[in-house]
């Protein structure tokens, strides 16, 4: 073979490897609920971090609250010749027909922070928080911080309870209440999980039921809005406020005594877990169906422990 021949065929090996490369890069498809809230950004950042480590593509689509554009999505990334999908649905009751078709397309997917409705089977992983314990920690938290203000009220800013996550919290906080006895007077369920909207819920809150005690924030805008109608009205520390998940924000009012304590979810986390499991299914690995990360309670005196830094690293990205 003359050394221009071998030349030739060296360079039609690379170019052959380098196509079949090409072809093994797998691609997973984010799919959020809204990219208006932090929270389901956080959740992608998570997904696009592991992606890159693992070597592969990413893309992300936004389903607008709505469970038709949801599907919609579904059905392009597939078009587009996605290899996995990891997805915040827009609620548990619009997971059916999705997973039927993801299914039938064979395409692994991963839940993350909402999982789909219960009682079904056919889907990779959810990576969610342990909701139900989480919320009987929370609602006995709550509980004891109504009591330490002389009360024994309660109330409630919820997430949309036709969402798994947010039935399991409710669940987990009623059955703390009844054991600390506490009430709870009333619950509002949040539709665009807006401060402006927790704002209105805190202040209807208070003025339907003046002796509440302490409000449950279910997510993190609950927590904001409630501090600042508290502040509005001279009543802050006067009423105790616990929320969940976690934010720059409401750590920030957490160092200030605005609010008590936080139990932060792992946004980036679950995107980064649930990314995992996806590639572990295309790879023919180790997967785990069901996996409920803890979240732990930061009180203003722990929250800048080395122990909490490192679960904040996974609540949102470093540069929030």
């Amino acid at each position: 073979m003359t050394t221009k021949t071998l030349a030739l065929a060296t360079m039609a090996a690379m170019a052959l490897a380098g196509a079949a490369h090409a072809q093994e890069k797998k691609t997973v498809a984010y799919i959020a609920p809204s990219l208006d809230i932090s929270y389901w950004q956080w959740v992608g950042y998570g997904v696009k971090q592991k992606a890159e480590e693992l070597g592969m593509d990413y893309v992300e689509y936004t389903s607008e609250n709505s469970p038709a554009k949801q599907m919609d999505n579904a059905r392009v990334a597939v078009t587009k010749g996605v290899d996995a999908i990891v997805i915040g649905p827009v609620s548990s009751t619009s997971t059916p027909p999705l997973l039927n078709f993801l299914e039938g397309e064979k395409i692994p997917i991963a839940f993350a922070g909402i999982g789909p409705q219960p009682g079904l089977t056919n889907y990779t992983s959810s990576v969610t928080a342990n909701n139900y314990e989480t919320g009987k920690a929370q609602g006995k938290f709550t509980c004891d911080l109504a009591k330490e203000r002389g009360g024994k009220q309660v109330g409630m800013l919820s997430l949309p309870q036709d969402r798994e996550n947010a039935q399991k919290y409710l669940k987990g906080a009623t059955e703390a209440f009844t054991a600390e006895g506490c009430e709870l007077v009333q619950m509002l369920e949040t539709r665009g999980l807006t401060i402006n909207e927790a704002v209105t819920q805190a202040n209807d809150l208070l003025t339907a039921h003046p002796d509440i005690k302490g409000i449950y924030g279910m997510y993190d805008e609950a927590g904001t809005g409630a501090a600042k109608v508290l502040e509005t009205r001279g009543l802050t520390g006067k009423i105790g406020i616990s929320v969940a998940d976690g934010s720059p924000t409401t750590i920030g009012l957490l160092k200030q005594g605005a609010i008590q304590g936080i139990f932060f979810q792992e946004a980036v986390g679950q995107g980064i877990d649930g990314t995992q499991q996806v590639y572990n299914a295309l790879a023919g690995g180790e997967v785990t169906q069901d996996l409920a990360l803890v979240m732990p309670l930061v009180t203003a005196d722990k929250v800048d422990s080395a122990e909490a830094q490192k679960v904040i690293a996974r609540v949102f990205p470093p540069s929030k």
